[in-house]
């Protein structure tokens, strides 16, 4: 009496469910694709040049590390490098605590 008849709706055509499914799925293949473009392509790069920084690094550079402290390599092991931060004061470190090789001198001007 109060409550109205609901009619179900007849099935779209066949024919129209393949192109729907397929515009359907564009924007999540579309937000991926930016997704790959704006994050994770630009951080495997910095990954990359860090992992070759890291290997670079030998005995005599001046570093910095995500500490934030600076010295000069004194030992390079496998995983760890003795840094000089003053005289005969050596620290060990990871070497990929390393965040930057410094230009030579540079320790000089702190």
């Amino acid at each position: 009496m109060l409550i109205s008849n609901a009619w179900a709706q007849a099935a779209p055509a066949a024919a129209g469910d393949a192109g729907g499914g397929l515009l359907g799925m564009l924007p999540i293949i579309l937000m991926f694709v930016v997704l790959w473009f704006l994050m994770i392509r630009p951080q495997m790069k910095r990954a990359k040049e860090h992992k070759a920084m890291v290997e670079a690094m030998q005995k005599g550079d001046e570093v910095l590390t995500n500490g934030g402290i600076a010295g000069r390599v004194t030992k390079v092991d496998e995983t760890y490098i003795g840094l000089e931060i003053a005289e005969n004061v050596v620290i060990s470190i990871q070497k990929n605590a390393v965040t930057a090789i410094l230009p030579k001198g540079t320790l000089k001007t702190l």
